[in-house]
């Protein structure tokens, strides 16, 4: 499948804000404890950041990414020089069943990946504008935000939006799982990670808008990618918070990665499966260090 509309990249909500339960206690232990959080008001973008619109401020900017870069030797201590080419993670589904302890397996570097050839430099993303840009970093999304006039959101707004008023509940959408015949998500349809069926058809990304949104009208904030937030990660939510934006984690910061500082991404990808990643929740969470770039890593935008 191709197409998909073009995205206003001036579409966002607003939101209230309010108070609810951040967290949950049922899955994964980096998930709790559940603490009650109040959101100050806030607008979200209603789509992922498309290829279109990262173009846009590329073409504008001459913004070279992190997987773009050449790769410092300082950082690959005992590294064959001629290996350091700029390249990322790519997905690549095993021939059959493997280990699933062992993420290795279906995870290979691919020198030349990068936004503009996802899976590689053979492949381009001329009959994807509409779909989610992945392969981008930390400070690649930051800087974005910080040339859109935006930010990216902090992990709180991002679970509360997800949540879209369903306080408590396991799914953005719900209860009901995702395994059916027209699932609310893009989660991996299939015996994972060697067959997928697709979800609606789609086997990896979809165009941002190919799923049902929540009740705050946001779409495919579970499944399709996951998503950099501005928050340093942390081990567990240690404590209730208040957010209005302004914390010194929701700045834009330097487009120089820091290969040991890990940030919260959440939401889920196309590759979750229920028998080994069930993390397209609105409380689930995922530490990505700042220069982490692959094929199911994008971003939106709040302020």
């Amino acid at each position: 499948m191709t197409g998909g509309a073009a995205v206003d990249a001036g579409d966002m909500v607003r939101l209230d804000g309010g108070t609810f339960r951040m967290g949950s206690e049922a899955f994964y232990p980096e998930e709790g404890p559940v603490v009650e959080v109040t959101v100050k008001p806030f607008e979200i973008d209603r789509y992922a950041v498309t290829n279109r619109q990262f173009a846009e401020f590329v073409d504008e900017t001459g913004y070279v990414t992190v997987a773009e870069r050449p790769l410092d030797p300082v950082d690959f201590p005992g590294a064959d020089l001629a290996s350091l080419e700029p390249g990322s993670l790519v997905f690549t589904p095993t021939e059959g069943p493997v280990d699933l302890r062992n993420w290795r397996q279906w995870w290979r570097w691919v020198p030349g990946a990068s936004w503009r050839h996802p899976q590689g430099p053979d492949s381009t993303i001329d009959d994807r504008l509409e779909h989610p840009v992945v392969q981008v970093a930390y400070p690649d999304a930051a800087s974005y935000a910080a040339w859109a006039g935006k930010r990216l959101p902090t992990e709180d707004e991002w679970e509360f939006a997800a949540r879209g008023g369903l306080d408590g509940a396991t799914f953005a959408w719900g209860e009901e799982a995702n395994q059916r015949e027209e699932p609310f998500a893009n989660t991996w349809q299939g015996r994972f990670p060697y067959l997928n069926t697709g979800a609606r058809g789609w086997v990896g990304t979809a165009p941002v808008g190919s799923f049902p949104p929540n009740a705050f009208g946001l779409y495919e904030m579970t499944g399709n990618t996951w998503e950099w937030t501005a928050d340093a990660w942390e081990d567990t939510h240690a404590a209730p918070v208040t957010s209005c934006g302004c914390s010194p984690n929701a700045a834009a910061v330097s487009d120089r990665p820091d290969p040991r500082s890990r940030r919260v991404t959440k939401g889920g990808s196309h590759l979750c499966a229920p028998e080994y990643c069930l993390r397209y929740r609105p409380a689930a969470r995922s530490a990505q260090t700042e220069d982490s770039s692959t094929t199911h890593l994008g971003f939106r935008c709040a302020r």
